[in-house]
């Protein structure tokens, strides 16, 4: 998915972790795994295997992703929480991880007990797709005068329960006080495959997974959940210019490290990861594929797990979600 010029964007910035490696008592000196905790073909392997890829040449030992999908993202997580403090094991996670503790009634990890955050890596907005069977749902407003005349006759699907797709669904829900049913998936790969074709009516899904979709008219854009409309696609409204002014939602994605890894090492890691992301050829190829490349350090990332609790914790109780782990 990632073109050439983000290969050698990233390949420039990690060539310099070669230092931080020395610094660090010559680490690594083993693979290091990369945890995805969702399905291949997913939003997470849009940063997970390129990232590894560039980790491998750089630094000369074997970055491999494993793919743990399951439970929304818990049982990837669980495992990356069981790992050493070592830096061998890094964790690509996104919002619901940080949130994890709201929905789940057991949960093996805790984001506060058990991991450090890294950087933030990107911002994915997110889109309300539908399927172009529904031939008379071509913008937003037609979408909101069929839910409000058909309740329950349109179905959502997400990559699981408790996940992004599913709490923006919800919120929507909530918001507009409409009726849509929710078809959770083991993951974006598997719910785009049954969206494309037509087993589930529409998603609240991922600019990253769907901007390849709306660009092949594949599927029909109704709406983006950002602040300010997609420079990928900028002819899609915002949900504020279709009247709900305030109604910002985005999936974000960020390197977890097992807690307790060298505060050092975790810093100069954050900074070569975001120097990378603030590459012009990264930026443009993130932009591209519907993605906001982010970084920072170590602290404002677990500030924003913070923020984020604290905004979905009362939406995730009145919509009542609750889920086993």
């Amino acid at each position: 998915m990632f073109n050439s010029a983000l290969g050698r964007g990233l390949a420039a910035a990690f060539l310099s972790l070669a230092a931080v490696a020395a610094q660090a008592q010559s680490w690594p000196t083993k693979p290091v795994r990369v945890i995805n905790p969702f399905p291949a073909g997913g939003g997470v392997d849009t940063f997970a295997r390129p990232i590894a890829a560039k980790l491998t040449v750089a630094l000369g030992q074997s970055f491999y992703v494993e793919n743990m999908g399951g439970a929304g993202g818990t049982v990837g997580a669980s495992a990356a929480a069981k790992a050493a403090p070592d830096g061998y094991t890094i964790f690509v996670g996104a919002i619901h991880h940080a949130i994890a503790e709201s929905l789940y009634t057991k949960l093996t990890y805790g984001i506060e007990k058990d991991f450090d955050p890294v950087t933030v890596l990107a911002y994915v907005p997110n889109v309300i797709v539908m399927h172009p069977k529904h031939q008379g749902i071509n913008t937003y407003d037609d979408l909101l005068k069929y839910l409000k005349a058909n309740p329950g006759k349109l179905n959502f699907g997400s990559a699981g329960n408790g996940t992004s797709h599913h709490r923006v669904g919800e919120l929507f829900k909530m918001r507009t006080g409409t009726d849509i049913v929710h078809v959770p998936y083991k993951g974006a790969g598997p719910m785009m495959s049954d969206l494309l074709a037509g087993n589930v009516d529409m998603a609240f899904d991922g600019m990253g997974t769907s901007a390849p979709q709306i660009k092949a008219g594949k599927l029909r854009p109704l709406a983006v959940s950002t602040a300010t409309r997609s420079p990928v696609i900028p002819d899609i409204p915002t949900l504020t210019e279709a009247g709900h002014p305030g109604y910002v939602a985005v999936t974000s994605f960020g390197l977890f490290a097992r807690a307790g890894l060298p505060a050092p090492l975790a810093n100069e890691y954050a900074a070569i990861v975001s120097e990378a992301l603030g590459t012009a050829p990264v930026i443009e190829t993130l932009h591209k594929m519907g993605l906001v490349p982010v970084g920072g350090t170590p602290g404002e990332f677990h500030r924003k797990v913070l923020a984020d609790r604290a905004r979905w914790a009362p939406i995730i109780q009145q919509s009542g979600i609750r889920l086993d782990a």
